[in-house]
């Protein structure tokens, strides 16, 4: 067992508003630290000692106005001459974050520097820087605001994390931070408050570089310290405990003069590789507390750590049996009626068939009947036959007849293709009302190896900017359409057919009627019943996650329109 990493401490102890033993962040509704942050719980300066005096946080109001744009809300934070803010943007209709300090602060230089480093970065992983401005003797950095996302404070709060959980959170961050710093940026900051999970399970980091601008965090040994920070999350994810001896971010921390010690022999039933992995990270000046393994020094190698472990799968569903069948009162055939006892004490009624006509005169009757029946069933059908010879001879010429081959052609006859007079795409939300429109033949040519594709966002939901994109085809004039076939490439896409009738084509996707939806690679957009249109819009909602850039992207690569 080794000595505590006096590296990790110290970003501990620097890494906070408040100290270690202060409660942690509270989470808010976007996973955004609502830290009660106070003037006297500034953090300590890189040298160890108290920060110069710095101007006070600017005296803002909620409904302020930045660049007659950034709608101010909700202050988040205020501390050591900075403020927070959860604002709105009101050009594109989405909530933003917002950091803000005066122009003369002593870090204001440093904070834009690291803002516009972290912006040209574009990494998914990380929450996107999407301005940094110095204007009207203010500083102020605006960035994405995901209300989907969780803290990992508050998935804590709830308990340690499954095995799949800890691993998928220590793979993406410790890759997400090794390509950070291979572009020359760090963190310094990386708490559990500064890690979210969105609701696709997918981990996203927020703060790069700027957090440690803002409170004057420096280190000598970047690489090191981020990633003692990632085997700190780690310990905590699988423990639900702070690895050092101080209690931080709403963990308690580990019991006094035990020193740091494996999650498997703090907590029962944790995974032996991950236990060992976080302890490979918690190194000491190149010692560490696994003995058989060296220690890893930087994200890249905790990276490659991760990647040659066994892939941890998520846990089996489990099954439910269902509840035992009950007869109801009414299928008892005591609904409606009081019952004398209970009904579990019913017994079962026994009812006595009439007796059969046993008797000579009662066999004759029998025989009777049955032949009146008899007669009168053939002199029905006597009569029939004479009738239908009646009809056919007054004609006097033969019915049309079909052969076996015309009913089968009939009853199966194929759904007639729809002809396209022309197709545009359809952006009615986006900045310039334009996405791709050189490559639209593309998406009906027949060849299923050319596309349509969209512009690249950083989430699914087209960056939260817009509610979808897609393709508008024009049939010349009102049509019957029964069946839209797409075909896609790049992984499971969602994608509604939307119908209109005017003589022109509808301003905005409300204008359209939609008739139904579905998702994946090849999806059959048929309606319940055919619907006659003129414009027919092939509309996507959701975009997966492409290879070749790593942001999400829709591609569209055959639609045929049948009716």
């Amino acid at each position: 067992m080794a000595e505590r990493s006096t590296a990790a401490v110290d970003v501990a102890d620097d890494s906070g508003d408040e100290p270690l033993a202060a409660k942690a962040d509270e989470a808010t509704t976007d996973g955004t630290a609502q830290a009660q942050d106070t003037e006297d719980a500034r953090p300590e300066g890189a040298d160890g000692g108290r920060p110069a005096a710095v101007p006070a946080a600017p005296d803002l109001h909620s409904g302020h106005k930045l660049a007659r744009r950034y709608r101010l809300e909700e202050c988040v934070t205020r501390l050591d001459g900075f403020s927070s803010w959860r604002a709105v943007d009101e050009k594109l209709r989405r909530a933003v974050g917002v950091h803000l300090l005066p122009a003369d602060h002593p870090r204001a230089r440093s904070v834009l520097a690291a803002a516009r480093s972290s912006a040209l970065l574009g990494d998914p992983r990380f929450v996107q820087v999407l301005d940094a401005v110095e204007e009207d003797d203010l500083v102020y950095v605006v960035h994405e605001w995901l209300p989907d996302a969780t803290e990992l404070t508050a998935l804590l709060a709830a308990g340690p994390l499954e095995a799949h959980d800890a691993y998928q959170l220590v793979s993406q961050i410790s890759q997400a931070m090794a390509a950070a710093h291979r572009e020359g940026l760090a963190h310094l900051r990386l708490t559990p408050g500064a890690v979210l999970r969105t609701s696709t399970g997918q981990y996203r980091i927020r703060g790069l570089a700027v957090n440690a601008a803002l409170r004057g965090i420096t280190s000598d040994h970047p690489l090191r310290t981020d990633t003692e920070s990632i085997g700190a999350l780690l310990y905590a994810a699988l423990t639900r405990r702070w690895p050092y001896e101080s209690d931080a971010y709403g963990l308690s921390g580990l019991p006094k003069d035990l020193g740091l010690i494996p999650p498997d022999q703090v907590r029962a039933g944790v995974h032996r590789g991950l236990s060992e992995l976080a302890m490979r990270a918690l190194a000491n000046d190149g010692a560490t507390a696994s003995r058989q393994e060296q220690p890893c020094t930087t994200p890249d190698e905790l990276a490659k750590a991760v990647a040659a472990m066994p892939r941890i799968l998520p846990p089996e569903p489990v099954f439910t049996a269902p509840p035992e069948y009950q007869r109801t009162t009414y299928q008892q055939g005591t609904y409606g009626r009081p019952s004398a006892r209970p009904v579990s004490a019913a017994q079962p009624v026994l009812v006595t068939p009439p007796p059969p006509l046993q008797s000579r005169t009662g066999k004759a009757l029998k025989w009777a009947v049955s032949a009146l029946l008899i007669a009168a069933l053939g002199l029905g059908s006597w009569q029939l036959a004479e009738t239908v010879l009646d009809r056919s001879n007054d004609s006097g010429e033969p019915g049309p007849t079909q052969t076996a081959d015309e009913v089968d052609k009939k009853a199966v006859a194929p759904d007639q293709p729809v002809s396209i007079a022309d197709a545009r795409d359809y952006d009615p939300q986006g900045t310039d009302g334009s996405e791709k429109p050189a490559s639209i033949k593309n998406a009906y040519d027949g060849d299923p190896s050319s596309y349509w594709n969209t512009d690249g966002y950083y989430t699914a939901a087209f960056g939260n900017l817009k509610d979808g994109v897609g393709i508008v085809f024009d049939l010349g004039k009102v049509q019957e359409v029964g069946n839209v076939d797409v075909s896609f490439l790049g992984g499971s896409t969602s994608v509604e057919l939307r119908t209109a009738e005017g003589s022109s084509i509808p301003q905005g996707p409300d204008g359209f009627t939609t008739v139904t939806q579905g998702s994946g690679t090849k999806v059959s957009l048929k309606a319940d019943k055919p619907v006659r249109a003129r414009y027919v819009l092939v509309w996507l909602t959701e975009l997966p996650l492409s290879s070749d850039d790593g942001r999400y992207r829709g591609k569209v690569s055959d639609i045929k329109i049948t009716s």
